[in-house]
């Protein structure tokens, strides 16, 4: 089995629903129990045997490299990449990746906290060509704000839609996904006017019956409001490592 070496983290939004708590830094340097989100993911992405990490910025992106070259111990290799469209959808990010990524990777959310278990048990998964695995939430009830979050639903272990405004889901997208270097052609065809979700190219994914899902049994926090902050706090045992 190959082993994933690469991770994508996109961490260029400004996370203006942070503002009140972030005192006017970038999100992924908001600590988090002491040390920054983004270092936590890197630190955690690291114990599934991470080597390399490629970082897309853009709301104040010299400031986040900056802080990692001065600051971070991890052991790792960072590719940073700027994406000066970084107002636009996540999945503009993503294509501006493209170039740095070279083999099968762990694609990651800035502000998505989860257990290393849950890293080491998506790197472990067999990927067919084109295909994505998206790490999914069956536990709906533990879902901090289930109106925010991104819904799935599932067929066997295929995914047949994916969204915020689905009716009818019988699971929780974690942001976690294990990807080939073809989701950036399917990003690139669900591109409109230069602008794309990685919903959007996930949509395209599940139609063509190319997206699985993983269940993942395991806590995990999405660090978007002062809320979702303060909710994952509350569990913050699980991340003071």
């Amino acid at each position: 089995m190959e082993r994933i070496k690469q991770c994508l983290i996109l961490a260029a939004g400004k996370g203006t629903r942070l503002r009140s708590i972030s005192a006017d830094l970038p999100k992924p340097l908001v600590e988090f129990q002491g040390r920054p989100i983004l270092e936590r993911i890197v630190r955690r992405a690291q114990e599934a045997r991470i080597e390399e990490f490629v970082i897309v910025l853009g709301y104040r992106g010299d400031q986040i490299r900056d802080w990692f070259e001065r600051h971070c111990s991890a052991a790792a290799r960072f590719t940073w990449v700027m994406n000066p469209d970084y107002q636009k959808s996540n999945g503009v990010s993503a294509l501006k990746a493209r170039n740095a990524i070279h083999d099968n990777f762990l694609l990651l959310m800035a502000d998505h906290l989860f257990e290393p278990e849950t890293a080491r048990m998506m790197v472990r998964q067999h990927l067919e060509p084109g295909e994505v695995i998206l790490g999914v939430d069956p536990d709906i009830d533990r879902i901090f704000d289930i109106d925010d979050a991104t819904k799935v639903r599932r067929c066997g272990d295929r995914i047949v839609e994916i969204g915020k405004e689905i009716e009818e889901y019988d699971a929780i997208d974690t942001g976690m996904f294990l990807c080939t270097p073809t989701l950036f052609e399917d990003l690139d065809r669900s591109s409109r006017n230069g602008d794309c979700s990685l919903s959007d190219g996930m949509r395209r994914l599940t139609r063509d019956r190319r997206m699985r899902a993983l269940e993942i049994d395991a806590p995990w926090h999405d660090l978007d409001t002062p809320e979702a902050f303060a909710h994952a706090d509350a569990e913050g045992l699980l991340y003071a490592a």
